[in-house]
């Protein structure tokens, strides 16, 4: 399993999620956040809004969910983003027991 996460702008989010979901990724963290990148942000602004989002994929979805997510949020100009992969050692679904993939979707 891995952890995807991407910080995105604010006016990609819903192409991306509505994208996501037509690949059969529902399950997603969201949640507004402010940063910037390596061009330090526009002035006046220091910190520009943005969105992050979280997904916990079966290794075998990974490729797939990071394509979506490039194709969704890319305009090719700075500030488009940047996607994160972390290993996830187990997922627990509370109201089952459930574990690992099978915990996910």
């Amino acid at each position: 399993m891995k952890k995807v996460e991407a910080i995105i702008r604010g006016n990609d989010f819903d192409r991306v999620k509505n994208a996501l979901k037509q690949v059969g990724i529902v399950p997603l963290t969201a949640y507004p956040v402010q940063g910037r990148g390596v061009q330090g942000g526009v002035p006046p602004y220091d910190l520009l809004p943005k969105m992050k989002i979280e997904i916990i994929v079966k290794d075998r979805d990974l490729e797939k969910v990071v394509d979506v997510i490039i194709r969704n949020a890319r305009s090719g100009t700075p500030g488009d983003g940047k996607i994160f992969i972390l290993p996830v050692e187990d997922a627990i679904r509370i109201r089952t027991g459930e574990r690992g993939n099978e915990a996910l979707y």
